[in-house]
């Protein structure tokens, strides 16, 4: 890593899964929750690990194993992920200690590995933006450095999160293919 501080871990999981018929907090995958795995992923290379809770929050708080994150309610979660990023990136402006940068996971994307988060943390400073690219194509997970973070709250919108900031910014881009599966889980498997 570039920076003695940590590199915070916010994983965003407020969604209320219309497509796929339930919030994906609470979707079962290979035996575990997927808030759960995203959780320990992001606590394999980050500190501290924010997740954002919205849709069932109460449910996920209460059977999701979310040991060592600390848990942030996004009471606006159905405007969009927007809102979701906007309730981290408030959470860790105010963490004691100063966190430099934050690796954005999402929670429908069970893919992704701690060597991929690890291979972008090693951009992280305050004025860092990088994107993990798979064959060429952006994809998650999104480093962003503290000197970004009120731009992109305050250009985030509905269910675009970083994307209008991102798109007008110099990004680094951080080959991760074959680091990790880029997949989301947008409805249930067929079968």
């Amino acid at each position: 890593m570039t920076s003695d501080r940590p590199v915070a871990g916010l994983v965003l999981a407020a969604g209320g899964g219309r497509r796929y018929g339930m919030p994906k907090a609470l979707v079962e995958y290979e035996g575990s929750l997927l808030v759960e795995r995203a959780v320990r992923t992001a606590s394999a290379v980050c500190d501290p690990v924010l997740v954002v809770l919205g849709a069932a929050a109460v449910e996920v708080w209460q059977r999701a194993d979310l040991t060592g994150a600390t848990v942030l309610a996004n009471r606006d979660w159905e405007s969009g992920m927007a809102s979701s990023l906007r309730t981290g990136l408030d959470g860790l402006r105010g963490w004691p200690g100063r966190v430099d940068a934050a690796l954005v996971t999402l929670v429908d994307m069970p893919g992704i590995t701690p060597a991929a988060l690890a291979r972008l943390a090693g951009h992280a400073a305050p004025d860092a933006l990088a994107v993990a690219t798979y064959d060429g194509v952006r994809g998650h997970p999104v480093l962003l450095g503290r000197e970004h973070w009120a731009g992109v709250a305050e250009t985030a919108t509905g269910d675009e999160g970083a994307r209008r900031y991102l798109a007008a910014a110099d990004v680094v881009e951080v080959d991760c293919t074959g680091l990790a599966d880029p997949t989301d889980l947008d409805v249930p498997p067929q079968g």
